[in-house]
């Protein structure tokens, strides 16, 4: 059974970077799709980034992109999120997520102004 284990979550200020990971535990197909979603207090859960039909055919958020980047060590089974020029409304709890299912349980992310 496939586990995922954010980290790399804190407190930053605005315009400052944050390098999430994904460790993933279990064996993971190469047609997994992989992605990053997050949910701000009070809002629904929404994408950040994901692997589209193949694992370089990345699609991000309009919020994030130029911002944003999504990346993966196949070797290390594991994801990653640069995150640059973040911006308060970028503070959320950031989750993976793995085939669309399977979902790590969180690490937050909080920008100050």
């Amino acid at each position: 059974q496939v586990q995922l284990q954010e980290s790399g979550g804190g407190l930053v200020q605005a315009g400052g970077s944050l390098r999430l990971s994904c460790a993933a535990s279990g064996r993971t197909p190469s047609t997994y799709a992989w992605g990053w979603f997050r949910q701000a207090p009070g809002k629904e859960r929404e994408l950040v980034s994901a692997t589209h039909r193949s694992p370089h055919d990345t699609v991000y958020a309009d919020s994030v992109k130029g911002r944003f980047t999504m990346s993966r060590d196949n070797v290390k089974n594991e994801l990653y999120l640069q995150m640059n020029s973040l911006k308060p409304e970028d503070t959320a709890v950031y989750y993976c997520n793995a085939a669309r299912i399977i979902w790590g349980q969180g690490t937050q992310v909080t920008v100050s102004s």
